[in-house]
């Protein structure tokens, strides 16, 4: 991973249309469209179809608003900060790289070749925020999401 691909911070919210008012209120900031729908995850516990709704500031430092969903690993921290996302050129290379280092792979989406599209992994305990590694592939569509926008 290489810091210059860092990209977002995800903030994992009940609410995220409230949230988007409420840091509007206090920061400024813009945002891109709320979008979601259904996307197939595998995770420790398999594979599983959840409902997923996020939306991106269209102002940096980009922050990445997530629909909580409980009794996943989408549930908001008491820190705050739930993930720290990556553009990578291979998902699935970069995610063995950090279990190589002691982290482990909490969930992915699966692309129709067999490749990861996203993939979260964690180091639990001190070793901070989850990180996120997003396929480059997807970097064209998901920054239509940072134009600022009706949500």
């Amino acid at each position: 991973m290489n810091p210059a691909d860092l990209y977002h911070t995800g903030i994992v919210v009940e609410d995220v249309d409230a949230a988007r008012v409420r840091l509007t209120e206090i920061a400024g900031y813009r945002w891109g469209p709320t979008v979601g729908g259904d996307t197939p995850v595998v995770t420790a516990d398999g594979e599983a179809t959840l409902a997923m709704r996020i939306a991106y500031s269209a102002d940096e430092p980009r922050l990445e608003l997530v629909q909580a969903i409980p009794g996943t690993i989408w549930v908001p921290t008491g820190a705050g900060v739930h993930h720290l996302g990556y553009w990578s050129d291979d998902v699935d290379a970069d995610v063995a790289r950090l279990v190589e280092r002691g982290l482990a792979l909490e969930a992915k989406a699966p692309s129709p070749d067999g490749s990861s599209m996203w993939a979260y992994c964690n180091g639990g305990g001190d070793a901070g925020p989850r990180i996120e590694l997003v396929s480059r592939s997807l970097q064209p569509l998901l920054e239509q999401l940072f134009l600022p926008g009706e949500g």
